[in-house]
């Protein structure tokens, strides 16, 4: 069966790439790492030099980076491509960029572990830097990371209820597990629950809750990564854990309302509706 597409949409993308490109939306700069390979890596290269956003990617000579296809037409339909090889001596040139990192430098490690690489490597990177006072924000589901005290970390309801083996629907019911992982080692653990909003189980002894803003979903792919985004910003501007909260809402509603990254000004529009209650 042949089938056509009314509509297109080509865009660079990946965990850490929206992260990036959110956080460039916001005026703060950032640096893009990973790994590329073949056409489509030239081309996502391309796209956020074009954007403004730096990056240094390790090259590897076989294979092309993903191509992941979203269906829109059939909810939460995705076909993701398996990536290049990923090698030792590629890693380590990775490691190698990462001890550049100094005190006072946030890392953002996000997204799945590529085939090939050790489940470990997040844990093998924070802790090779634990000692160099780099802020390190994890969104992954990997709860070994979790002795190094990253800084945040942002599991949705369904990858938190995985990590405990249950079932969460309910703010109320989310709470007492972010509690555990803040428990376990986080300094600040946000849960993302969709429609229902988020919670913020935060270092300063506040639990904080915040209802879905109001707006027609359009596109949910980066909502997660948006909010990562947003709550930075918002924490680098105040270094105030409700402001940054509410700001993270606010950027991963402002993505999710949206054919594309959110903007600066669709981000101010939807902050004004993000409501945020606090209890001890």
């Amino acid at each position: 069966m042949t089938n056509r597409t009314s509509s297109e949409l080509v865009l660079a993308g990946g965990k850490g790439i929206n992260v990036s490109i959110v956080l460039g939306n916001l005026g703060i700069k950032s640096t893009a790492l990973g790994f590329i390979a073949g056409f489509t890596g030239d081309e996502i290269v391309r796209r956020l030099h074009n954007g403004g956003i730096n990056s240094e990617f390790i090259k590897i000579n076989d294979g092309i980076s993903r191509i992941n296809i979203k269906l829109k037409s059939i909810d939460g339909t995705e076909i993701n491509g398996q990536g290049p090889h990923i090698d030792s001596s590629h890693i380590e040139q990775l490691m190698n960029r990462l001890r550049r990192l100094e005190s006072g430098d946030v890392l953002v490690l996000a997204g799945s572990i590529p085939a090939g690489i050790s489940d470990n490597i997040y844990k093998d990177i924070m802790d090779m830097l634990k000692d160099k006072g780099v802020q390190i924000v994890v969104d992954a589901t990997s709860t070994n990371v979790l002795e190094y005290n990253p800084f945040f970390i942002k599991p949705n309801q369904h990858e938190l209820g995985d990590i405990f083996n249950v079932t969460l629907n309910t703010q109320e019911e989310v709470i007492p597990y972010a509690l555990e992982l803040k428990k376990m080692g986080a300094v600040n653990v946000c849960v993302s629950m969709g429609g229902k909003g988020a919670i913020l189980v935060a270092d300063d002894g506040n639990v904080y809750k915040a209802k879905a803003p109001d707006g027609i979903l359009k596109n949910s792919v980066g909502a997660g990564d948006s909010l990562v985004a947003g709550f930075l910003s918002g924490w680098i501007e105040k270094k105030d854990y409700e402001y940054a909260f509410r700001k993270g809402v606010a950027t991963g509603s402002a993505s999710a309302f949206s054919e594309n990254l959110a903007t600066k000004r669709e981000i101010s529009e939807v902050l004004k509706r993000v409501e945020v209650t606090c209890k001890r």
